[in-house]
């Protein structure tokens, strides 16, 4: 078995069918004797260039390993489910267990604005 990452944008009216959709994937992937190394929820960001009037769009990382059988089912319903606007999926050498990029960027944005909006409760109480 291969070692895939697997990025998805998912229009942005089905977010919330988001969990349903990847636990679905899950099952197919795991059903065939595939293995999830790491899953990631981006969450809604903006695209670099509309697609179809579209210009926020909700975005999943994926790392699996799986065979061949496997990723072909996968290509085949991310092809055919109108809630995928992109898929990628790129073969890697190795499993990859750590954290992306894109979601410790995100911590510590949230991280951040966490502490802004703390200051500015502590400012109000001093008032």
């Amino acid at each position: 078995m291969r070692h895939y990452e697997i990025t998805l944008i998912v229009h942005p009216d089905q977010s919330s069918q988001v969990a349903t959709m990847l636990e679905k994937y899950k099952q197919m992937i795991t059903s065939e004797g595939g293995k999830i190394h790491r899953e990631e929820d981006w969450g809604r960001k903006h695209l670099a260039y509309p697609i179809d009037k579209i210009y926020k769009a909700h975005y999943l990382l994926i790392n699996i390993e799986c065979g061949q059988e496997t990723l072909d089912k996968l290509n085949y319903n991310f092809r055919f489910n109108d809630a995928v606007l992109r898929n990628l999926i790129i073969t890697k050498k190795h499993a990859i267990n750590k954290p992306s990029i894109m979601l410790i960027n995100k911590d510590k944005e949230h991280d951040k604005n966490s502490d802004k909006n703390s200051d500015k409760n502590s400012d109000k109480g001093r008032a």
